[in-house]
């Protein structure tokens, strides 16, 4: 049990311009292996924050659809067409990540600009300055450092990247633990799936058992209970702002865009169940889904690969509080 410190939300904390930040690797705890050629990772942080970004670069680019819910969503581009997805902290601060990694990318085509040699970057944010007394957030810099950072082939998990400060079950502050990022990787014969989330969420993480893992911990308890409990007793249930899930689908599919679409709504739709309650009017949930568009479904049906996927995606969930 890791509660995460509550921030007093102070005046004149420092931020970007009051330290000598220098973007940081931001390994995590580890990382899940996938195979999917031709898509790379890349972390990186800011300790002085904590908070990071995440950055999922496929140069060839992809087809995307884009799944956003709940009421408080921080989202750039939004694009159907993507080579880089980046997922940053900092709320609405952290968009200068995005535009960071739109800056790299135009560095490496040698600063070309004619219009079919645009790279398009989509990108959302996690409010995580509830557990810190800064307002240090990613910016340009440390979203060109994510993006250099960037292998094939890993996923780094756990305290990292976009996940750095991020925290489950925030029915009130003093209750919420901290979370992170996950990802879970699947295949069924030539189909593959790679999901990865960063969980920020008011609701608890649950595990396939029912089991509440991470978030509204009760210390006068030594126990995490659902949040429909506090939510039943009016006086024990504030409205706690600032939450936001956020998760990257990859696949080889080739799919048609209403397919696509679909597939990011059937996957995002099933995340509740390992986060409780999902997509409230205090989270800022978005889904990515991109395709590289490499092999057929074959007999596997479009309905099929989305229960497949929303399993992958539950395993991604729970992968980003062990």
């Amino acid at each position: 049990m890791t509660l995460a410190p509550v921030s007093a939300f102070a005046a004149g904390v420092p931020g970007n311009s009051d330290l000598p930040l220098t973007p940081q690797p931001s390994p995590g705890r580890g990382s899940v292996a996938f195979d999917l050629p031709g898509v790379f990772v890349g972390t990186a942080e800011y300790g002085e924050g904590p908070t990071g970004c995440t950055v999922v670069h496929v140069p060839a680019g992809a087809r995307t659809a884009v799944d956003a819910r709940g009421g408080a969503v921080g989202l750039s581009g939004g694009y159907d067409y993507n080579h880089a997805i980046c997922l940053t902290g900092g709320s609405v601060y952290g968009m200068s990540a995005v535009a960071g990694v739109s800056e790299e990318l135009l560095a490496r085509r040698s600063n070309q600009t004619k219009w079919d040699e645009l790279q398009l970057v989509s990108g959302a944010v996690i409010y995580d300055f509830s557990p810190r007394d800064n307002a240090v957030h990613p910016d340009g810099p440390l979203g060109r450092a994510a993006l250099r950072a960037a292998v094939e082939g890993e996923f780094p998990v756990g305290r990292c990247g976009a996940g750095r400060s991020a925290s489950a079950g925030k029915v009130d502050f003093a209750r919420a633990e901290f979370a992170g990022q996950g990802a879970a990787f699947g295949t069924f014969g030539a189909v593959k799936v790679l999901v990865a989330t960063v969980v920020n969420s008011v609701g608890v993480v649950v595990g396939r058992d029912g089991t509440i893992l991470r978030g509204n911990y009760h210390a006068d308890e030594d126990a995490r209970r659902h949040p429909s409990v506090d939510y039943a007793i009016a006086s024990d249930a504030p409205a706690v702002m600032g939450n936001t899930t956020l998760t990257v689908l990859v696949t080889n599919v080739r799919l048609h865009d209403v397919e696509l679409t679909q597939l990011s709504r059937q996957v995002h739709g099933s995340m509740h169940r390992g986060i409780q309650p999902f997509h409230t009017q205090n989270d800022g949930d978005v889904l990515f889904a991109l395709t590289t568009d490499e092999v057929d479904l074959g007999g596997l049906k479009p309905a099929g690969l989305g229960a497949l996927a929303s399993e992958i995606a539950w395993d991604a969930i729970l992968s980003s509080v062990e």
